[in-house]
């Protein structure tokens, strides 16, 4: 989920001095014992700003640290064969808790990590200033045609989301009797790049989006309220069934964090760091655009979050 590079090198030499100062006192102690810590990376930036600011800090405890590239749901059969210790950004995969924590008691919960998912309507907040009434869906009726594009015809355009996402708007649109045309143009890249073109250009658009997201701190964007949730409110149309069932806002998730059971249970004192790790959607941003954004290095961009945030970081050290 996703410039401007750094010319200071010296500055860069800086913070990964600072960042060692930070969690130097305990390498002293666990280099011996950590050995090696295996991440599970996941394909968003989000995922990537967690992974690398947790490897920061294992290495400043004298952990080697390994990074795995696995998808959500195979992944958890990674962490119950034990070749991936961690990860550190899921999204509430029920199905595997049931299967893998519940019932094979091969993978560990690990408790939120700070970070709460949401996914909704978004515009740009200079439309929303200028049509005040967008704040709810209600205001949308009757002027979906100043969202109108070549694609959409006499119908305002609604610009879905990566067709791999949870999402619902289609049955949405027609749940709350908008006249919108549902319009994807692909991959998140492809949506970005088409919504993002209209916001440079100050035009109307209205498009399925989600926080945390590193853009969230490069353009400004507004919500649409939609109708509140209710019991058997669905938000993934891949379930089908009526559409009434989706006629809802969609929920927060809390992301999580899952560990190998082997790694829980294995008497590494880089556990129960992780296990503390906690860090809010603002801060994820932040690292997340510092690679994303602004192509930094993602170990340089995880030594300089964690030389600027000592006190996050002495907390999940158990200082």
């Amino acid at each position: 989920m996703r410039g401007r590079k750094l010319a200071a090198v010296a500055g860069v030499l800086a913070v990964g001095a600072a960042a060692v100062l930070v969690v130097g006192s305990a390498g002293a102690r666990s280099k011996a014992s950590c050995g090696t810590v295996t991440l599970n990376e996941q394909a968003w930036a989000g995922s990537t700003a967690n992974t690398y600011v947790a490897k920061a800090v294992l290495e400043g405890m004298g952990c080697k640290v390994k990074i795995t590239q696995i998808a959500e749901i195979p992944v958890y059969q990674a962490l119950a064969n034990g070749k991936t210790d961690a990860v550190l950004e899921d999204w509430q995969h029920v199905d595997q808790y049931k299967q893998y924590i519940s019932k094979q008691h091969t993978v560990v919960a690990g408790g939120p990590n700070g970070v709460v998912g949401h996914i909704g309507w978004y515009i740009p907040t200079y439309l929303m200033k200028a049509h005040p009434e967008f704040a709810t869906w209600k205001g949308l009726k009757g002027k979906e045609s100043l969202f109108k594009s070549p694609e959409s015809g006499s119908q305002g355009m609604f610009l879905g989301g990566d067709p791999s996402y949870v999402q619902k708007d289609a049955q949405l649109i027609q749940a709350l009797g908008l006249n919108f045309k549902f319009v994807s143009v692909g991959a998140e890249p492809a949506q970005v790049a088409r919504w993002s073109q209209l916001y440079k250009q100050k035009k109307a658009v209205i498009f399925y989006w989600y926080t945390p997201q590193y853009l969230n701190t490069e353009y400004q964007l507004s919500e649409v309220k939609l109708p509140p949730r209710f019991k058997g409110c669905q938000d993934d149309a891949k379930s089908g069934g009526n559409v009434k069932q989706y006629k809802c806002a969609y929920d927060n998730t809390i992301i999580e964090k899952v560990f190998s059971k082997k790694f829980a249970g294995g008497g590494s004192p880089a556990y129960p760091v992780l296990k503390r790790f906690s860090w809010s959607n603002q801060d994820q941003e932040i690292v997340a655009k510092w690679i994303a954004g602004d192509h930094m290095n993602p170990d340089k961009a995880g030594k300089k979050w964690v030389a600027a945030n000592k006190a996050k970081v002495n907390k999940w050290l158990g200082k």
